[in-house]
C-alpha cells in the first residue's frame, strides 16, 4: 500500500464531502471549514495533480459559466481507487490510535 501524504487524505475527504461540487474554491472552503486553517488555492492544487496523476481521482471540465466569463470549472471525484485509499488509511490510523492510550498523551500537555 502506498500511504497517502496528510494533505492528500484531506483533500480527497474534501471531494468526496462536496459530492459533484467539487473545484478548486469549494475545496479550499471545505478544507478550511474542516480543519480551521485557511487553504489558499495553491496549496489545494499541487496535491489535487499528485492525485490525479496516481489515479485516486478524475477531473472533468464542467459547461461554460456566464457567471465566469464563459470560463469553465475543473470538477474533480474520487476514483474507486481513491476511495480504496482512504479506507485503508483509516484502518492504518485506527490500528495504530488503539495502541495509544489518550489519558497518557494528555498528561503530556
Amino acid at each position: 500500500m502506498k500511504f497517502l501524504t496528510r494533505q492528500e487524505e484531506m483533500v480527497l475527504l474534501a471531494v468526496r464531502m462536496l459530492k459533484g461540487n467539487a473545484y478548486g474554491v469549494t475545496i479550499a472552503k471545505k478544507l478550511t471549514e474542516m480543519t480551521g486553517e485557511k487553504w489558499l488555492l495553491n496549496t489545494v492544487y499541487l496535491p489535487l495533480d499528485r492525485l490525479e496523476k496516481k489515479r485516486y481521482m478524475k477531473s472533468t471540465l464542467s459547461d461554460p459559466s456566464s457567471k465566469r466569463g464563459g470560463r469553465r470549472k475543473r470538477l474533480y471525484t474520487l476514483t474507486k481507487a481513491g476511495i480504496k485509499a482512504l479506507v485503508e488509511t483509516k484502518k492504518v490510523h485506527e490500528s495504530i490510535w488503539k495502541k495509544i492510550s489518550i489519558p497518557y498523551l494528555k498528561r503530556d500537555l
